[in-house]
């Protein structure tokens, strides 16, 4: 699902920045980014848990990631 999304706004940033439409293609290329970046931090979660290691992630999404954490009730 991310691969689809990054790359329909990537083609959707292009051309709105090909068009001078600054804001449109700014925001449409800042989304692409960090699917971008959700996909990497996947891959690299998914190959850590096939072979056994310890995974510490990228600190960007494991910082984002705990901002959304669950809280134990005690």
């Amino acid at each position: 699902m991310c691969v689809i999304i990054t790359i329909i706004m990537l083609g959707f940033a292009i051309q709105n920045l090909m068009v001078e439409n600054w804001l449109a293609g700014g925001s449409q290329l800042l989304i692409a980014l960090a699917f971008l970046l959700l996909l990497i931090n996947n891959l690299r979660r998914t190959r850590a848990e096939r072979t056994g290691q310890c995974y510490n992630g990228c600190s960007i999404t494991n910082w984002i990631g705990n901002l959304f954490k669950k809280k134990e009730s005690q």
